[in-house]
């Protein structure tokens, strides 16, 4: 489980995100939705430590990231996965390379131990025989895959993802949805979603938090979204299904 308590952060005098709570649960797929410069990536950047707010806690199972050591940093980090938004694989690298890439910088396996974990991955996201082909070799939706399987190399708690549906097609996007859904109750992980894509809402939507002008504007569920009375909410959720529903007739 992930706590945040009263986050706030500026930049030259500017507010961004501004007492932010949320607790995302544990074994649940948590999302944070919101409009472009709503503040969410500079929220996400201060919970996995990029950034430090101004003020509040970030709290990791109860410990607060903000007051550990240098030490007890680097040991949380080794507990996050990473879904980057365009999967951010290394072109120069195979795709068994790349999942072993976390796995060679941060553990102590031997050569056959970090295979096996390998094709385990792989297996895992139902990628096989593909071990030597090279990322523009193989198609989007396989490489978000192989992306996740490299996320889930070092069998992390906690998984964040960042947009992990932009540029796919929608049969694709509900295959990516549902990959993580089941890796999260699988392992039990902690998973944060950072999305626009309303159908990722409704389809993964456990724990949402809306964040409008910096702050945190509502939270509920995937069913209980389409009941709020919250006029920014509506107005987000609405607009972004008709601009999705566009773009699929172009």
């Amino acid at each position: 489980m992930i706590e945040i308590k009263n986050i706030s952060k500026s930049f030259d005098d500017t507010n961004i995100i501004s007492d932010i709570s949320f607790i995302f649960q544990k074994g649940k797929t948590n999302l944070i939705i919101g409009k472009s410069g709503s503040g969410k990536s500079v929220l996400t950047k201060c919970i996995v430590g990029l950034i430090n707010p101004d003020s509040g806690q970030i709290l990791y199972d109860g410990k607060d990231m903000l007051t550990m050591s240098v030490k007890e940093k680097k040991k949380i980090r080794k507990e996050i996965g990473m879904l980057f938004q365009g999967g951010a694989l290394f072109d120069s690298k195979t795709i068994e390379e790349n999942i072993a890439f976390p796995l060679l910088m941060f553990s102590n396996f031997s050569k056959s131990e970090i295979e096996d974990r390998v094709n385990f991955c792989l297996q895992r996201v139902d990628i096989l025989n593909k071990n030597k082909l090279y990322p523009d070799e193989i198609s989007g939706g396989m490489k978000k895959r192989v992306a996740i399987a490299r996320a889930i190399a070092m069998n992390p708690k906690y998984l964040f993802c960042d947009e992990p549906n932009s540029g796919l097609d929608p049969v694709t996007a509900i295959l990516i949805d549902e990959l993580i859904k089941e890796i999260t109750e699988e392992y039990n992980m902690t998973t944060l979603v950072i999305t626009h894509d309303m159908n990722s809402v409704f389809e993964i939507g456990e724990n949402i938090m809306f964040i409008n002008e910096g702050k945190n504007y509502w939270t509920g569920d995937r069913t209980s979204i389409l009941n709020t009375d919250v006029k920014e909410l509506n107005d987000f959720v609405y607009v972004s299904k008709y601009l999705q529903q566009f773009k699929k007739t172009q």
